[in-house]
């Protein structure tokens, strides 16, 4: 966590710099506003990493050079089957769009699938533990 940490604040100290050369040199506001968030976007990750790397204590065994490939091993997780909702949540949000641009009414119904199609995906892999 120590590495993407440093990452992400060179990539901070990157956009401050250009974005004060751009904000120095330019007259167009609109590539001021995007260096300015994206040096705010790359100081929030390089915040969240460096604190994520104190509260843990020293972060993974990447972050140390005595550490052990076997270290790293660790339990295999849940890998989801086939799915169709994901499907479905593009035809929900194509449909959404759609009524943006043609009719309100499609507005409506691709809410209404896309409610639905997320609902699905969220629960699809409830567990209720009758096991």
């Amino acid at each position: 966590m120590k590495a993407e940490g440093w990452l992400f604040g060179i990539m901070t100290v990157f956009f401050a710099s250009t974005g004060l050369v751009y904000g120095l040199w330019a007259r167009d506001p609109a590539g001021k506003a995007i260096l300015t968030v994206a040096f705010l976007m790359s100081g929030l990750i390089a915040l969240f990493w460096f604190v994520q790397h104190h509260r843990r204590g020293g972060g993974r065994a990447q972050d140390r050079k005595e550490a052990e490939i076997a270290e790293t091993a660790g339990p295999v997780g849940f890998f989801p089957a086939r799915s169709g909702y994901p499907v479905l949540v593009a035809v929900g949000v194509t449909i959404f769009a759609l009524g943006l641009v043609f009719a309100r009414w499609l507005i409506v119904l691709g809410g209404l699938v896309l409610a639905l199609a997320v609902f699905g995906f969220i629960f699809q892999y409830r567990d209720d533990g009758d096991a």
